[in-house]
């Protein structure tokens, strides 16, 4: 499935139905005496999110949406039929914008949330509604109302306790698939994830926590380099980022970039991108521990993290060396997050 986090749609909520200009015919009864009907609602249009959505592709290819329009009203005082409201299944983590806005008008974080983006019109009143002892004959009824409609930008945040972040093939791809079902694609050479992808890890004790795998990062992806920029949106709401680090990590021009610099650069991509991206709390994890071959540099940058008060674990995705402890400390982290939060 392809994978769209950006969407344009037209939302057309439904007009409301004409009220009845209407005379029964009865004996000793001035004109009939007016009966006429009130005209049914239109529909509204609401979003809805849904856990089993995970893309937005859906509104790529039907970017426009309306809502039923509500009956007229009739005679004998019938009530035109409410027109049926449109139900739009999103993905939960979905923003809805003003096409021209950056304020959001919904945040749908959770499974359920609904939010009413365009109402329907209300029906107008029929001629009996304007009876009176000084109008025993009223012609005049109303007519619909007309539905709200608009142009909204849904943009797409997935919603996930960790986010791990990195250089390229700094190993975000193999943790994920070997601490959760989620099968990425891996391989030797740089962005070979293109979309970021989600996965549940299960501690031995039983905590479960959700774990975002987000495109490699590079120098400049603040600024559209490579393909952080378009997903770093997606750890903004993550409660904890996990830090890869390949230690044997090449700069630019070849050479062995080091691990604190390393570090340092993907940090800085996260200040310039947003406040946000720069406060979360950060667990560094050096991988690839079963290539080490100089582990008194490791160490040494080891007690550098550390000394700054930043919990720092060494792992192998491969062998499987400290990953049971990297859960463990991300579940942990999780659930002091989620104290905060809460206020418990």
């Amino acid at each position: 499935m392809k994978f769209v986090d950006e969407a344009i749609i037209e939302v057309k909520a439904g007009d409301g139905g004409a009220g009845s200009r209407h005379f029964r015919r009865e004996k000793f009864v001035p004109f009939g005496g007016p009966d006429g009907g009130n005209g049914g609602n239109g529909g509204s249009v609401t979003l809805v999110a849904d856990p089993n959505k995970h893309t937005l592709l859906d509104f790529k290819y039907q970017p426009i949406w309306k809502a039923e329009n509500g009956n007229p009203g009739a005679g004998s005082l019938k009530d035109g039929k409410r027109g049926e409201d449109l139900i739009i299944l999103v993905p939960v983590g979905t923003q809805a914008y003003l096409a021209d806005s950056e304020e959001p008008l919904c945040d749908l974080t959770s499974e359920g949330e609904r939010f009413t983006i365009a109402k329907g019109g209300r029906g107008g009143k029929g001629n009996s509604f304007f009876k009176s002892p000084t109008n025993q004959a009223p012609e005049h009824a109303q007519p619909g109302e007309e539905g709200e409609e608009g142009a909204f930008r849904l943009s797409l945040k997935l919603v996930a306790d960790v986010g791990l972040i990195g250089f390229p093939n700094a190993g975000k791809s193999t943790l994920i698939s070997r601490i959760s079902a989620a099968k990425p694609k891996i391989a030797d050479y740089p962005f070979t994830t293109l979309t970021p992808n989600l996965g549940v890890a299960r501690t031995k004790g039983g905590r479960n926590f959700v774990v975002a795998d987000i495109p490699g990062l590079i120098p400049g992806a603040h600024e559209g380099k490579g393909l952080g920029a378009q997903f770093l949106k997606h750890v903004e709401r993550t409660r904890v980022l996990a830090h890869l680090i390949d230690p044997y990590q090449l700069n630019d021009d070849g050479e062995l970039l080091g691990i604190e610099n390393s570090f340092e650069t993907i940090n800085n991509e996260l200040n310039n991108f947003s406040e946000l991206l720069a406060g979360k709390e950060q667990v560094v994890v050096i991988t690839k521990m079963d290539a080490i071959t100089d582990e008194k540099e490791l160490d040494k940058a080891m007690t550098k993290f550390r000394d700054q008060g930043l919990e720092v674990h060494a792992i192998s995705s491969v062998s499987g060396q400290g990953i049971d402890e990297l859960k463990e400390a991300l579940a942990a982290k999780c659930l002091v997050a989620d104290r905060v939060e809460t206020g418990d």
